[in-house]
């Protein structure tokens, strides 16, 4: 029986509000949680585990962790209790060769992974395996370890990467209805406009992203875009690209979220 190919998810994940809220942000999560093949394992690639160099979570039963402050208990109170994989942590590291992978056995979900999970897939029954972001290296490097990954994508799994293309809190309005920054909306639509790039790194304006006159604005620091890269990365010859759902929050905060496959 031949395996499905596995579509790889760049999910904009916003507030950690969203776990507790539902909105048309956190239905697009769950709608595509019920209607995409249903994967035997997901690599979870989130803005908020950003490290020098890369590691992956290789114990069987990683823990929730709440990394914010400021609010509810009832966002403390809440676990996303999915199981590890040691498996898919050594399949990865194999995967990522002649990258040194390290094998964790202290990080866990944080919110970034499990904020959308919960949403996707709710019962927490789907094996995942986060995957760090190496603060120490450039937007290609991280591209190319998409296309690597792409691999395991054929042997059913999923690659779920979560961020915010536009992240600058500094700039937030905290109004609910405050508009978009002119900034903030043309470096979204710019990565839009560029999702069906094919191409090699060097070539790729997403990847060469920080040469947009709104990408310093838009992302002070890397780490909310990074993990869109592994995403585009790991995208076949002539996939379809498409944007379940899409929106500026708070002026300043992309959901832009991008499906291949």
């Amino acid at each position: 029986m031949m395996q499905t190919r596995m579509p790889a998810l760049f999910l904009g994940h916003g507030s950690p509000m969203n776990v507790l809220e539902e909105n048309r942000y956190t239905q697009a999560w769950r709608q595509a949680g019920d209607t995409l093949p249903r994967p035997r394992a997901i690599i979870a690639v989130s803005a908020h585990w950003y490290t020098r160099g890369t590691a992956v979570t290789a114990m069987t039963d990683p823990r929730t962790i709440h990394d914010f402050g400021g609010f509810p208990q009832a966002l403390f109170d809440t676990r996303y209790p999915a199981p590890g994989s040691p498996a898919l942590a050594e399949e990865i590291a194999d995967t990522l060769a002649p990258v040194e992978v390290h094998l964790d056995h202290e990080w866990g979900f944080d919110h970034g992974s499990w904020g959308v999970l919960i949403k996707m897939y709710p019962d927490a029954d789907i094996p995942v395996v986060q995957l760090s972001v190496d603060a120490t290296q450039p937007p290609a490097w991280h591209f190319e370890q998409g296309k690597k990954l792409a691999a395991l994508r054929d042997s059913g799994v999923m690659i779920v990467a979560s961020g915010n293309v536009v992240h600058n809190l500094r700039k937030a309005r905290w109004d609910e209805t405050a508009e978009a920054w002119p900034w903030a909306q043309r470096f979204n639509q710019f990565v839009q406009d560029n999702l069906t790039f094919q191409g090699d790194a060097a070539a790729h304006p997403l990847v060469n992203f920080m040469q947009h006159q709104d990408a310093a604005l838009s992302n002070p620091t890397p780490e909310h875009y990074l993990p869109l890269l592994y995403v585009l990365g790991a995208r076949q010859a002539d996939e379809p690209v498409t944007v379940p759902v899409n929106g500026i929050e708070m002026g300043a905060i992309s959901m832009l979220s991008v499906q291949v496959g």
